[in-house]
């Protein structure tokens, strides 16, 4: 059983299927992420220079013609290394002020820092850009079993069948969910779609995503490039 505590923390991530009625996301208006020498200075300014560089490194990624031809699972690599490697983990409370804050990719690497929920957003949309398709590709919210706790991470099915493989702040390694007894699946989402976890697979449909309020504001911060 959950403790109390953990039982909060899922009680306010189902919460986020509040109502949102008449709101439709274009995912696809931000799969093509802009960084202008504009943004990078305002970037700049709020964070300082290595804030700026890391935004910058990104950059390079999304833009690399040699990362966009790699085999999809030496893309999952590659993504799940460059955040791992470069960010820290802090609470949102800690670092934002609030109990729970989706940050944007750009605030996530000028920060330097961020949770859970940022390391899988901003390896979600990466690998969009280096051209995963959105389908193979689902943002998973788990229980995290030896630290009690809830947790998020980007799961990725080679085939609507297959058993997906998890990228994770956590630990460095990508590994098929059938090898993370330490991790519970409860509900996956992605620009599509959202889904109860059934076991250890694709898991039921149960609508799309413009119910998520915190994924509704994610994205429309990005397509405004808030900082």
């Amino acid at each position: 059983m959950f403790s109390r505590g953990v039982k909060k923390q899922y009680c306010r991530y189902f919460k986020m299927l509040l109502l949102l009625p008449g709101l439709v996301l274009s995912i696809a208006s931000v799969a093509q992420i802009n960084i202008s020498p504009a943004l990078l200075a305002k970037v700049e300014k709020k964070y300082g220079m290595t804030g700026r560089i890391r935004v910058e490194e990104w950059q390079q990624l999304l833009d690399s013609q040699a990362a966009k031809a790699l085999p999809e699972k030496d893309k999952l690599k590659k993504v799940n290394d460059f955040f791992n490697q470069r960010i820290d983990f802090i609470d949102d409370i800690a670092l934002w002020g609030v109990n729970d804050y989706w940050a944007t990719p750009i605030e996530f690497l000028a920060q330097g820092a961020g949770d859970c929920e940022d390391f899988a957003i901003a390896k979600y949309f990466t690998l969009k850009v280096l051209g995963v398709p959105e389908e193979k590709i689902r943002i998973t919210y788990v229980k995290a079993i030896e630290l009690n706790q809830a947790h998020m991470v980007l799961t990725y099915f080679e085939t609507s069948r297959s058993v997906p493989v998890v990228l994770d702040n956590l630990i460095p390694q990508i590994k098929p969910a059938s090898q993370r007894n330490d991790l519970l699946p409860v509900y996956s989402f992605n620009g599509s779609g959202l889904w109860l976890a059934k076991a250890r697979g694709n898991g039921q449909r149960v609508g799309g995503t413009e119910r998520l309020s915190l994924w509704a504001d994610l994205t429309q911060r990005m397509l405004r490039n808030d900082l």
